[in-house]
């Protein structure tokens, strides 16, 4: 019991500063393509001109987000909360542009 609890948080501790090592990637330089921010947190935050190409952003509370100018190609936004985001300029998975909230 003791071995599978400590290999669960083992786990649950990769995976979360993998997703953090991500965040701080994308805060540090605008880009974060290929990174993994299931589930991160990013509602009302300022993501203006960021490549998130083929970024996994499954589950993500993107909600009030700015995505002005964001390449979102190939991205994974399965079940993510966009939400009042603001798309403007933006590159969506499909590569189609959306220009909502310009």
């Amino acid at each position: 019991m003791f071995t599978r609890l400590t290999a669960l948080t083992i786990a649950a501790t990769m995976f979360a500063s993998s997703v953090s090592a991500d965040l701080q990637r994308l805060k540090d330089t605008g880009d974060c393509e290929n990174c993994d921010l299931e589930g991160a947190y990013l509602s009302g935050a300022r993501l203006q001109i960021a490549n998130l190409e083929g970024a996994n952003l499954k589950g993500a509370d993107l909600g009030s987000a700015d995505l002005s100018g964001a390449d979102l190609r190939d991205a994974d936004l399965n079940f993510a909360n966009m939400n009042g985001a603001i798309l403007c300029n933006t590159f969506m998975p499909d590569g189609s542009v959306i220009y909502s909230g310009c």
